[in-house]
């Protein structure tokens, strides 16, 4: 892998790229990493004005900026149990106060950015519960996430899944 630094300007200029692609402009692309004689993106998507993009993270100084610039959606982490939900919330809403800095400083609406989390769930014996689970999507609704993703480890046991369908999903569909 390349070092770090690198793989961040190489994702910044993949995000260019795609932009430029995206948009039908078939005029050479030169990067400092790639360089595209005519870049030709065909068929288009179907999506307009290109396919969402999403960019997972939380790094303060490239990863948010790179929301900011770059993305339609941002994902971060919140969190893998109960123990940790409270902490990961106050986490989660510094990182929303710095993608709002961001998103001023390169003149972008912060409220087109979808903001979603990601959080690990493990419903079962010594794991978390529906409440937890509940208290925990309140409290991000509540800071500004619009969407919450669940990681499951116990996915394969079918219990979870009917837990989640009936004593979470229903509670939580309301919240704004």
């Amino acid at each position: 892998f390349p070092p770090l630094r690198e793989r961040f300007e190489r994702l910044e200029e993949t995000l260019r790229i795609a932009k430029h692609m995206w948009s039908g402009d078939r005029t050479p692309y030169i990067g400092h990493y790639y360089q595209l004689e005519e870049p030709i993106n065909s068929p288009q998507p179907l999506s307009r004005p290109h396919p969402p993009i999403l960019i997972g993270g939380s790094g303060e100084q490239k990863t948010l900026r790179l929301v900011a610039s770059y993305a339609d959606a941002c994902n971060l982490y919140a969190g893998y149990d109960s123990a940790d939900y409270p902490k990961r919330v106050l986490e989660v809403e510094h990182k929303l106060t710095v993608l709002q800095r961001h998103c001023a400083a390169v003149g972008r609406p912060y409220d087109v950015i979808e903001r979603t989390a990601l959080a690990t769930v493990n419903l079962g014996p010594g794991g978390v519960t529906a409440n937890a689970i509940v208290a925990l999507c309140r409290n991000l609704a509540d800071i500004g996430i619009q969407h919450i993703i669940f990681n499951m480890p116990n996915v394969h046991e079918l219990t979870p899944i009917e837990i989640f369908a009936q004593e979470i999903i229903p509670v939580v569909a309301g919240f704004a």
